[in-house]
């Protein structure tokens, strides 16, 4: 084999694989404040939390993808209501949900649990068990592209009502997501980045730094909603910043700013 074979053989082995496209992820708006998530990749999309069916089947043809999955947070009627109007559709998609909730969420065909690692669109999806906000809450990871999926646990600048679980546990759960890293977006269910950062300013001396960087951020999100765009995804990092109940230093201290909120009239 003479060099100029070798030298072609050697430059072809150098070369890398086309890299897989990235998951885009649209946000839809739906009901009062609710965001509706639908990842896609090669023409195959998978859905987080269809509050409504109509909306998201009507995005789904438009760019003619076929449905594989609904990945579902936890069992409130806003965040599982429009599943069967989707598998009327996509009757071989799959249901994701915590297998501990499975009489409250009866249409999912594979339960999780905490630890539990499944593949959708070409990435690993790791199940993360975050009860507080309902006993049974859990948030999906995508480790490769970066996107956590928290369903109503943590919030921009807030986190969940405590309907069925402990302080305790949300100070966990919420330690627990921020401790991914900085750079992981957080696509929260709800817009509510508004109200909390205003009733975050009621908690914070004017004089404390903390006020200035609440207010660049309140005045952030408030630009934003008036272009009529979502104030979704943040960021770990600027969670880790900005976010009162994130930044408790006890499950003691994170109740007492709870229970303050949610008497809270901004």
């Amino acid at each position: 084999m003479g060099v100029a074979a070798v030298r072609t053989l050697t430059m072809a082995s150098l070369e890398q694989p086309p890299a897989a496209p990235p998951i885009a992820i649209a946000t839809l708006p739906v009901l009062n404040d609710n965001y509706v998530f639908v990842l896609s990749r090669g023409g195959q999309a998978v859905v987080v939390d269809p509050a409504v069916a109509a909306p998201v089947i009507a995005l789904l043809e438009q760019q003619q993808l076929e449905l594989v999955a609904v990945l579902q947070t936890h069992h409130h009627q806003d965040h599982i209501g429009g599943t069967a109007g989707l598998l009327s559709r996509w009757p071989q998609a799959l249901v994701v949900a915590a297998a501990a909730d499975r009489q409250r969420i009866p249409l999912q065909t594979l339960g999780v649990a905490d630890g539990d690692c499944l593949e959708l669109l070409g990435q690993p999806v790791q199940v993360l068990a975050v009860p507080a906000h309902t006993s049974a809450h859990v948030a999906y990871y995508l480790p490769q592209s970066g996107d956590l999926f928290c369903g109503d646990t943590l919030f921009v600048a807030g986190c969940g009502r405590l309907f069925e679980g402990s302080a305790a546990q949300m100070w966990t759960a919420l330690q627990r997501l921020t401790a991914l890293p900085d750079s992981t977006r957080i696509w929260c269910a709800h817009e509510y980045s508004a109200a909390n950062l205003s009733w975050a300013l009621t908690q914070v001396s004017p004089l404390d730094s903390l006020a200035k960087v609440l207010h660049q951020r309140l005045e952030q999100v408030q630009d934003l909603r008036r272009q009529g765009r979502p104030s979704v995804p943040s960021s770990v990092a600027a969670e880790r910043a900005t976010n009162l109940f994130v930044r408790s230093g006890s499950a003691a201290e994170l109740a007492r700013l709870r229970q303050h909120k949610d008497h809270w009239r901004g």
